[in-house]
Parts: C-alpha cells; structure tokens; sequence
C-alpha cells in the first residue's frame, strides 16, 4: 500500500498524479479508529526501543502547503510518543544569526542525537521553496542547493540519522475551506495570516519548486511520501503506517544485559 504515496529515484513526480482526497478504500474515521490505535502502540514501543538501544535515531520532516496541515498531524500522531526522546521543531524566517550562517547551519544543529526522534514543522526545504517562488534565488542557485541537501541527508544516513520525508497533499478548495473556517471561528481566527492569501496567488510556482525538489531528492535510501491531506482522519492514519513501516524496518531491539558479568546480587537489596 506504501508503494503507491511513496517517492524514490525511480519515480515520475508530479503531484497531479496523486489525489487529496485519497483514501486508500477506507470510508471512514471510524473504520480506520481500530488501526489508528494499534499503530500509535506500536509506534510507542518502537520509540522505547529506539530510546534503549541507543544505536539511531529518526527525524521526520512535513512539508506543506499553508493549512496541509504540519502542526495538526505533529500534535495528533506524535502525541503519544514519550516527551523524554521527543522533541518538534518549528522552522520560520531565518534570525539575523541563522542568516549570517549556511542555510543548512540551523537545521543540522537540531537534528536528534542516538536514540531520539525529532519532527520538523518546514525545513531546511524552506530554502528551495519560498526562496524559489519570490525570486530570492534564481534556479542555478536553487540547483546548487538542491546538491547540498543531497549531500546533507547522505550525510545523516551515514550518520545512523533515519530520515522520513512527508509531504501534506491537499487541494486549492481545501485550502481556501480552511481559511474561512479560521476567520469564522474566533477559537481558530489566531491562525489566520494574511500572507496565506497571497502565497495562494503562487499555488503552480510552488508546485513546480516542490517537484524539482522531490525529483532531486527523492532517493531510494531517502525517499519522499506524498500523503493526502483532504482528510485530516486518514491524513494521520497514513502517515502512521509510513512511521510504523520505518521503524520496523530497522529491526530494533532492547540491548542485552549480561547478568553473570554483574556478578552475584544481593537478593536482600532487591526487596
């Protein structure tokens, strides 16, 4: 099922090849309510692990359009997850200190040490997109950047740094719904931005800047996920399966104690 949100090096990408409206054949939140709930418990047990053997760690990064969706699906999903060896990172306009440096600078010092996981609201992505879009970069510099990332996630794999890239599909007509929605209800109206609006005016550019940047990482080592998000309920059980799926794929487990090298125990102290 994966296979077909899935983006690698061999795929063809172009977002109008997936719907955002998507379901996979599932009808309901509620039919998916019994899945949703063994995936967050095996999730939970694979952070433990993760934690416990100390040997990875994993950083999930969601991109999106305005209203996909990033901090709904980081607060629903991750939820769960123990605050201990999680952390989420919000990535906004750069801080005169953050742009005086490399674009990758302030990225790479918060990705999660051995054992933690870490998610990212943007991401260094940003510096391809929005720089792109507004002409603050022009395509050979964009190239160029495109490399380094490249480079950069290689980098992190080497590192023992699994990466997990979730890119939030939604539709215009879903974007502008939401807009209103936050306008009309005064417990959402603190979310509404005015630049929204005008970054709607660049729906096609930022398409386009979105896949040239799939088409020069999507890797078969780092690959990209492109999950519907017109469904907010299968928004978050999706991108559960694809965390579920990375994690067991790395074949975790709890490290070994040798006992005998303790040496005798004092049952006495046990009590």
């Amino acid at each position: 099922m994966l296979n077909r949100y899935r983006l690698d090096a061999k795929s063809a990408v172009s977002l109008r090849d997936f719907d955002p409206n998507d379901t996979a054949g599932l009808q309901s939140k509620e039919e998916a309510a019994e899945a949703v709930l063994e995936l967050k418990e095996r999730l939970q047990e694979a952070q433990e692990k993760l934690f416990a053997s100390k040997t990875r760690s994993v950083l999930i990064l969601f991109q999106g359009m305005d209203c996909s969706g990033k901090d709904g699906v980081i607060g629903k999903v991750l939820a769960g997850l123990n605050p201990q060896g999680f952390r989420a990172e919000s990535f906004k306009q750069p801080t005169a200190e953050e742009a005086a440096h490399d674009f990758l600078w302030r990225a790479h010092k918060l990705t999660p040490a051995r054992g933690y996981i870490a998610a990212f609201n943007r991401s260094y992505y940003e510096d391809v997109l929005i720089t792109r879009v507004h002409g603050m970069i022009d395509k050979r510099e964009a190239a160029s950047r495109l490399k380094h990332i490249q480079s950069f996630e290689k980098l992190l794999a080497d590192s023992g740094v699994v990466l997990v890239k979730i890119f939030l599909h939604i539709s215009q007509d879903f974007q502008l719904k939401k807009i209103k929605q936050r306008l009309e209800n005064p417990d959402k109206r603190w979310k509404f931005d005015p630049t929204d609006l005008a970054e709607r005016k660049h729906w096609d550019a930022y398409w386009n800047a979105y896949e040239e940047a799939f088409k020069a990482t999507a890797t078969k080592r780092n690959p990209w996920y492109v999950v519907p998000a017109n469904r907010r309920w299968f928004r978050d059980y999706l991108v559960l399966r694809i965390l579920v799926s990375v994690f067991e794929r790395l074949d975790l487990a709890y490290p070994e104690i040798d006992l005998a090298a303790l040496g005798p125990i004092d049952e006495a102290n046990l009590s």
